[in-house]
């Protein structure tokens, strides 16, 4: 007989095992062996992969997994008893193992988590059935106890375990990798054996494939352990022999042992377990009596068409039974009915919904069980493009809801299947390839600096998300010249590209939610990452073996919208969102002036040059913007501008195609578009055509070949009649379909596109007609991004609000309206609790305003929320300016008062007073007055620094705002400019890593540590009007400008661009000195005002990257304003004209560069 390996480790024994599971099937073919099974730690993260990979090169996959058994019961969580587990392997025979060791895995996540996820012997004994158990490693129970001695302990044990899972299914696993200890267990093994009967079986601990790759794999220990390679204390594997060995070398190693190397076949041919893949699985909704599922499902439908659209309209009453039909037919009722059950709950309860996301936009079942809002008829969408009946696959309905309140919906659902029949689910962080340079570079002691000039020669961007080593290599000459160079350099990225693409850690999806018909570890194992119970199997696994997979997704915008209309109803009490008309001309023309910061999916300055172009006018116009601004669309954008204004521009190439492609001015933009012209002019049903479009989509070559054909001369078998027949001209429709095939790839599904323009526009009527009231919902909905704050701080001071300050007597917990402006929310104040905040308005409700400090001393003392330290912020931030006292004088007296009502409060508990003493104490604050101190105010700047230390923000002014001209003078950049340059959608373009910038801003924070080197380092963050940004300060900087680095002080940076991997843009700090100590630069190279002025531009040439872009953006910003464009490759100068808008000039800046960008009054 064979050998088989039963004990393996894949990359999903994290950090730990190295046995690719891609590579770990052909690797046992090449071998000879036919079957191989996975045995990671703990977990069975990588089951299902496995068994498909091992299917598709014909090897037999045996699912399995080393638990770690408790030494008491998985309950026991005290540290000197039960911080060691034991090992054990398990393996599957058939389902009914599987789902044991399913559960088991689970509850040692759920239940038995203590260090590592444990089961125990309860467990064991109760789900054993289906499952093989062999005694492990030296780290498993029989062979701990035979190594301290304890061989009549072993023997019980040993003789326990058979009498758990029976005589033919429990092991003793003999291992030889070189290690001493092992010669003594294995010994004691063969005794055991020849007293007891119980069989043996050898195995080789595989945690990496080939004995070359032990080095890689000692690596992957110390990114784990954070160790280095050189460190003499560190967990290692030694001596290398813990690889993939081959069925000569097993049995060669354990030639005494010939019936333990036939058992490993043995065992191999009682696994038989076969996974399902494409069988649903869904939950079963709870109908009312006298219904099924179908029957149901159309009576909702039925009431929901008569509400959407009344009780005419037979074509679309056709639309809804065919849709009705497909459901039924492909067996997704109870989808629809869970999908609307849990939808219905979230409006129930006023949790703000999404009108649509996705494909689901364009069915009408959707849209008659108000799941969506999108009507599929009225922006020409299509069912088959969400449920194709030539494909049939899972329905997939992802939903937005509030961001707030996402929780509130999942909670529902747990409620209504119950808590074991829902379930979130895992996904896994990996490591990239800049970041398996960076772990390995440190497990191998190389410096920082070292590391990180290697790791910035990968490509970066959103060109290169997904860049191998491998590909970087080739398309970085430096990077492959360092690595042909340098020994170091190419002993880490060899190592790294061992290593890259191995998960790193697992966490939770952000949305993914599973709902299933039985218990949730019947199908998957379950695990706990942090508070959230999660499927060990990711969401493409999960749909594969047929569950139901739901995204809840939170979009902040959603709530912002909510909060905005409440405060809206506060005063207009029958307003509704869903009554805005969608034809707002006001609405409009603030989107094509480019007023859209704050306005969702359409804010970015690409966004904006592309809508102050185009001038949207109506819904239909939005949705294009949307589905076109994206890489390789974008090409389109002038075209479909210059269509737009100019009709005499819009062509066809047939008359056919004018009623599809009219609403994009004759421009292929959508994917619904595709579908249309592959059923009206090729004779395409719906579903072959959407399988046509995915074909090219996926750039399939035989396939679109083959539909080529099809399309021009049609397809009998298939029932298609083609173009010819239908009275197109061969030429024409061979033109036709070489357009939809240059186009079919970028094409956007348009009803995902339309519900998001829907959303947008929403958002942009609140701006424009309830400005207050959306920006104050817009202020709440970011407090945690200081950034963001203060951006749409300064959007709401140029649409002349005022931000009014916090105030004990007008602030709530969130941002509020008020006629003067909008009101600071208490919530953004460190360390105020909302549950203080919400008795503070009570309080304030019931007892009315608070006449002074005292009385708010008085009347929240009782309040167990109220501390020192939280009155101290409400002063310092200001919150009491409004009562006419001076906050140096409350930050003299405030711990006097408190202390002083506590005193009072306590010597009234104690009877210590008389009924009028009583009555003195509860009149308010004449009780133990204290005088305030006759003491000046702090100054301005002071006040300023007061509220940026308890709120984020400066309030009542910045610090930089009157020194802004001087910090232009001396050449500094905004920092917003930079840090909006990095987050681009393409990526920088104006600034670059090493580039040398100048800055100015306060300084708001600053640490040191001490380096390996024993240097001092400084983290320093600088904040300007705009935005902050953090500075690298090493000793010699710290040397000559140390003392400045102090927080509150104005400075001027100098120093270079520090860029690393996705991280926010740092700056390697040259020198930092007091603003005021700055040298002016000559008047003249101010930029003169916008009022007469002349534009010059300067590109390399009208063939360059710079210069098609830079005239694809003058297409969004007509005006009559010069443009002088010089090219730098003739010399010659062209003339245009243009709008003068700052959004444009940052645009040329971005991509020319400041030196090439020049505003000149006539």
């Amino acid at each position: 007989m064979g050998f088989v390996h039963l004990h393996v480790h894949t990359e999903y024994s994290l950090l730990d095992g190295a046995c690719r599971i891609r590579d770990l099937p052909a690797l046992v073919k090449e071998m000879g062996q036919n079957a191989v099974a996975i045995t990671d730690h703990g977990v069975m993260y990588g089951a299902i992969d496995f068994y498909r990979a091992c299917k598709k090169e014909g090897i037999h996959p045996i699912i399995g997994c080393e638990v770690y058994v408790a030494r008491r019961t998985r309950f026991d969580k005290q540290h000197e008893f039960d911080a060691e587990s034991r090992h054990l392997v398990l393996l599957c025979k058939n389902e009914t193992g599987y789902r044991n060791l399913s559960y088991m895995v689970s509850q040692a996540f759920t239940e038995g988590f203590y260090i590592k996820p444990r089961i125990d012997m309860d467990l064991l004994r109760e789900h054993a059935e289906g499952l093989i158990a062999l005694s492990a490693c030296l780290a498993g129970e029989i062979p701990r106890r035979l190594l301290n001695g304890d061989y009549d302990g072993a023997k019980e044990y040993a003789l326990t375990m058979r009498d758990i899972f029976g005589e033919d299914s429990f092991y003793l696993e003999l291992q030889d990798h070189g290690i001493p200890d092992q010669t003594e267990v294995n010994r004691q093994l063969l005794r055991l054996h020849n007293e007891t009967g119980i069989p043996l079986v050898c195995t080789n601990d595989a945690h990496y494939l080939r004995r070359e790759d032990a080095e890689s794999h000692d690596v992957l220990l110390c990114i784990q352990t954070g160790k280095t390679v050189d460190d003499a204390n560190r967990m290692r594997y030694e001596p290398q022999n813990f690889y993939l060995r081959s069925t000569e070398e097993m049995e060669a190693l354990f030639a005494g042992y010939p019936e333990a190397v036939a058992n490993t076949q043995r065992i191999a041919d009682m696994c038989q377990l076969e996974f399902t893949f494409g069988k649903y699985h869904l939950p079963e909704f709870q109908l009312p009596e006298g219904y099924d599922s179908p029957s149901y499902l159309r009576k909702l439908c039925g009431e929901g068409f008569v509400k959407r659209y009344g009780d005419s309209r037979p074509d679309y009453r056709k639309q809804l039974d065919y849709e009705l039909d497909m459901i039924e037919k492909m067996g997704f009722t109870d989808y629809f009915l869970i999908v609307s059950d849990f939808v219905r709950y979230a409006k129930s309860v006023d949790i703000p919904v999404g009108p649509g996301r996705g494909s689901a936009a364009g069915s009408m079942v959707s849209y008659c069980l108000e799941i969506t809002d999108i009507d599929p008829m009225k922006y020409d969408l299509y069912f088959e493009r969400f449920l194709n009946p030539e494909r049939v696959s899972m329905p997939d309905i992802d939903m937005d809801f509030g961001d707030t309140r996402r929780g509130e919906v999942v909670d529902y659902v747990r409620r209504k299947y119950g808590d074991d029949h829902v379930a979130q689910i895992v996904t896994f962080g990996t490591m990239a390839a800049r970041a398996a340079i960076r772990d390995v570079g440190r497990a191998l002691n190389m410096t920082y600096a070292e590391v990180d000039v290697v790791a910035k020669l990968v490509p970066a961007g959103p060109g290169a998300l997904h860049i191998t080593l491998r590909d970087a290599l080739k398309l970085s000459k430096q990077l492959a010249d360092l690595y042909r160079d340098d020994p170091r350099v190419k002993k880490l990225i060899d190592t790294a590209m061992a290593l890259e693409g191995m998960p790193r850690h697992a966490s939770t999806h952000a949305a993914g939610v599973v709902i299933t018909k039985r218990p949730v570890y019947e199908y998957v194992p379950l695990a706990r990452n942090d508070d959230a119970v999660v499927c060990q199997y990711v969401m493409t696994t999960l749909e594969e073996l047929g569950l139901l997979k739901m995204d809840f997704l939170g979009l902040r915008n959603l709530t912002v919208l909510d909060d905005a209309v409440k405060m809206v109803q506060r005063y207009k009490p029958d307003f509704r969102l869903a009554d805005i008309p969608d034809d707002d001309p006001e609405t409009y023309e603030m989107i094509s002036q480019g007023r859209t910061s704050g306005v969702f999916q359409i804010e970015s300055t690409g966004m904006t040059g592309v809508c102050m172009g185009l001038k949207p006018q109506n819904i239909e116009d939005i949705t294009a913007v949307i589905a076109l601004y994206r890489p390789g669309p974008m090409e389109s954008i002038p075209r479909f501008i210059a269509c737009k204004h100019d009709p005499k521009l819009v062509t066809y190439k047939h008359p056919k195609l004018i009623p599809i492609l009219s609403v994009t001015y004759g421009c292929i933009v959508y994917q619904e578009q595709v579908i249309r012209i592959f059923q009206e002019l090729g004779g395409f049903s719906l579903g072959q055509a959407d399988m046509v479009r995915r074909a090219i989509s996926k750039k399939k070559a035989k396939e679109i070949e083959k539909e080529r054909q099809a399309f021009v001369y049609g397809d009998k078998e298939r029932g298609i009649t083609g173009c010819i027949a239908n009275g197109i001209e061969e030429a024409t429709a061979q033109a036709i379909y070489d357009e939809i095939f240059d186009f079919a790839n970028y094409a956007f599904n348009k009803a995902h596109a339309v519900s998001y323009a829907v959303v947008a526009y929403q958002t942009a009527y609140f701006k424009c007609h309830y400005t207050k009231e959306y920006m104050a919902a817009l202020l709440t909905s970011v407090l945690d991004n200081s950034d963001k704050v203060a951006g749409y701080i300064g959007e709401c001071r140029d649409c002349g609000i005022v931000l009014l300050p916090p105030d004990v007597n007008r602030s709530y917990d969130r941002f509020t309206v008020e006629p003067e402006g909008i009101r600071f929310g208490l919530v953004a104040i460190k360390n105020i609790g909302r549950g203080f905040i919400l008795s503070v308005v009570k309080e304030r409700e019931q007892g009315g305003r608070f006449k002074s400090f005292q009385d708010f001393c008085q009347r929240m003392y009782d309040c167990g929320d109220m501390n020192k330290r939280a009155v101290e912020n409400l002063i310092r931030s200001g919150a009491f300016d409004s009562l006419g006292d001076r906050r140096s004088q409350l930050i003299a007296v405030y711990e006097m008062v408190l202390d002083t009502i506590g005193s009072t409060r306590r010597q009234n508990v104690e009877g210590q007073l008389d009924m009028f003493g009583m009555a003195s104490v509860s009149g308010g604050e004449d009780a133990n007055k204290i005088q305030l101190p006759d003491i000046p105010e702090y100054s301005a700047t002071e006040r300023m620094h007061m509220e940026k230390e308890t709120t984020g923000l400066y309030l009542s002014g910045h610090p930089m705002t009157d020194r802004r001209p001087l910090a232009r003078r001396l050449g500094a950049v905004p920092i917003h400019e930079i840090m909006d340059d990095f987050a681009g959608e393409d990526g920088p373009v104006r600034f670059a890593d090493g580039q040398n910038v100048t800055v100015a801003g306060i300084v708001v924070s600053s640490k040191t540590r001490t380096t390996k080197n024993n240097s001092l380092m400084a983290y320093v963050m600088v904040e300007d009007e705009t935005a902050a940004i953090e500075l690298l300060c090493f000793s010699r900087t710290i040397d000559q400008c140390g003392s400045y680095m102090a927080v509150n002080t104005p400075v001027l940076v100098k120093g270079r661009l520090s860029v690393r991997d996705e991280k926010p843009p740092q700056i390697m700090c040259d020198s930092i000195y007091p603003l005021e100590q700055g040298v002016p630069i000559p008047e003249e190279r101010r930029e003169p005002p916008k009022e007469k002025a002349v534009i010059y531009l300067k590109v390399p040439g009208t063939d360059s990257r710079e210069f098609r872009h830079i005239s694809l953006v003058m297409t969004m910003f007509e005006g009559d304003t010069p443009l002088k464009v010089r090219l730098a490759d003739t010399g010659k100068m062209l003339g245009t004209t243009c709008l003068h808008h700052p959004a444009f000039l940052q645009e040329c800046r971005e991509w020319l560069g400041d030196e090439n960008v020049v505003v000149r009054q006539k």
